[in-house]
């Protein structure tokens, strides 16, 4: 047997909020002993020189197959893109970067409410960009994009053109449409021209996706909306074949028009697996899209409602019939409350897990929250601090004032709800690298915006307790099992830190670098 012992270090091992050792073994990758380097007798261990040790990280919610699928855009990220002249200009020169004179010049990532004003971009501005070729960049919260006049007169949206179910084509004040396109069902009006990836472009894309996760000691991840690519399950798969380490769970989206096959007993076993399917119930908070009972502030506008009830059903039979969870998205109020409307008086189908995963839920009150504890169905909640830290300019406009101590509630959720999870959602919120964990910790702990405005204080957690959002507990979320802990019969994954998290300054702790991943017992990452 391969065995390698690890001594001298100091062991978080995702026990508890205060379990720590100083050694560990692994033996054909998996954890076969946790204890002190007092009683370690190898002579060839690994001697961790003193430094913090973390179980390997989960990341419960992100979006590798959008971004293998759009492996060609630009990031346009804020801090590096603050106004519609620094959108033009990023998107300019990766466009004289292009090898080609007639490609889609693609982006991601813009965020209009740090623009001045507030004024998003329209086709207008990117027309400057070009107007022969076709421009197309998604929002940072990918439900919504911009694209350009080029792109309009490809996908054959003119004033003549309807708006789709549960989205809007933006207009001029003639009825134009300018550009923007408001929601999933729009964007797709568009992004469907946009070519595809070859296969053989998207693997390699999902290989360094790989790579840069265990730069940051992540380990397994979910993907929820894996359809965003052709045949996921084989394509993650084909990745692993080339060199793709991380575990993952694969949820595909529920399209009514386009139902999903049955699953066969291997596509939920392995390393790559399906874990569930997911439904996008309402926009969001960021753009008011959120599906709200109470209009937006200063306007009277409840948001955007995607999908019906009977979809919602579909897909949740859909997943009792296959063994896996349904998630749903759901950020609005209205939203959350229609979700445990829909399934609080049904039969779990899983054991273990949550059956139903609501995904964001921005909005939880201790009334809320005592009827998911109540229920008859078993919930969990995939959630974020990365979203009010990097989106507060969208979060400021669109909240309202007594509903800020209600707003990503972390403390209250972590006391109250047993499968829990904090998350990136990358490349879908305002912040380049969201999937930094250490970000998303330091903004738990401090509950202060990119900015440093105070925001919720009394959702604050411990440095322990988000760390746990990130392992044990966050694999209790979802199809995971094994990950997420440093204890005897575990996965054999960790992360070897440069500083130790539990005892830098809060104000310090986003900078806290991962120096080694292990993936079961084998160096992937060194920085």
């Amino acid at each position: 047997m391969a065995s390698r012992t690890f001594t001298n270090g100091r062991v978080f091992t995702g026990e508890s909020e205060t379990r720590f050792a100083s050694a560990f073994r692994i033996t054909d990758g998996r954890i076969d002993w946790v204890g002190e380097a007092v009683d370690v007798r190898d002579p060839d261990a690994v001697d961790l020189g003193g430094r913090t040790v973390l179980p390997g990280l989960l990341d419960s919610h992100t979006h590798p197959a959008l971004l293998a699928g759009t492996a060609a855009a630009v990031e346009c990220f804020p801090p590096a893109v603050l106004s519609r002249d620094d959108l033009v200009e990023t998107l300019r020169a990766h466009a004289r970067a292009s090898d080609s004179s007639d490609a889609w010049i693609l982006g991601r990532g813009y965020d209009d409410t740090r623009f001045p004003g507030g004024a998003g971009p329209t086709a207008a501005d990117l027309d400057r960009v070009s107007t022969e070729r076709p421009v197309l960049v998604w929002r940072c919260d990918a439900h919504s994009a911009v694209c350009n006049t080029r792109a309009l007169e490809i996908a054959g949206i003119d004033a003549t053109t309807p708006d789709p179910e549960g989205a809007r084509f933006e207009r001029d004040a003639d009825g134009v449409p300018d550009g923007v396109l408001t929601e999933i069902a729009a964007v797709n009006a568009v992004a469907r021209f946009v070519p595809v990836p070859t296969r053989d472009e998207q693997i390699a894309a999902l290989v360094a996706l790989g790579e840069e996760w265990a730069s940051r000691g992540i380990v397994a991840v979910c993907d929820l909306l894996s359809s965003r690519i052709d045949e996921p399950l084989a394509t993650f798969r084909a990745a692993a074949e080339r060199g793709l380490r991380t575990r993952v769970a694969l949820y595909p989206g529920w399209d009514p028009e386009a139902p999903l096959a049955d699953l066969r007993p291997d596509d939920r076993e392995g390393r790559i697996r399906i874990g569930g399917v997911k439904v996008v119930l309402d926009g969001a908070y960021s753009n008011r899209t959120a599906w709200v009972h109470e209009a937006y502030p200063g306007s009277c506008d409840h948001g955007l409602r995607l999908v019906d009830d009977a979809d919602v059903l579909a897909a949740g039979e859909w997943a009792r019939r296959n063994g896996v969870q349904l998630a749903v998205h759901a950020m609005g109020d209205r939203a959350l409350d229609r979700v445990v409307e829909l399934f609080e008086d049904a039969e779990p189908w899983l054991d273990g897990i949550p059956s139903v995963r609501i995904e964001h839920a921005t909005i939880v009150s201790d009334d809320y929250l005592q009827r998911l504890s109540s229920a008859r169905m078993t919930f969990g909640i995939a959630t974020h601090t990365v979203f009010f830290f990097a989106e507060y300019d969208g979060y400021e406009k669109a909240l309202r004032v007594e509903q800020v101590p209600d707003a990503y509630p972390i403390a209250r959720l972590y006391s109250g709800l047993g499968a829990l999870a904090l998350s990136s959602d990358r490349p879908a919120t305002a912040w380049s690298g969201a999937d930094d964990v250490m970000l998303s910790v330091e903004a738990a702990v401090r509950r202060r915006t990119y900015n440093g405005v105070e925001f919720g204080p009394e959702a604050a957690i411990t440095v322990p307790q988000a760390l746990l959002l990130y392992t044990s507990r966050a694999a209790t979320l979802s199809p995971l099992s094994g990950a997420g802990a440093l204890v005897p019969g575990s996965d054999g994954s960790f992360a070897i830190l440069d500083q130790d998290v539990f005892s830098v300054p809060a104000e310090d702790i986003s900078r806290v670098r991962v120096a080694e991943t292990w993936i079961r017992g084998e160096q992937v990452y060194v920085r």
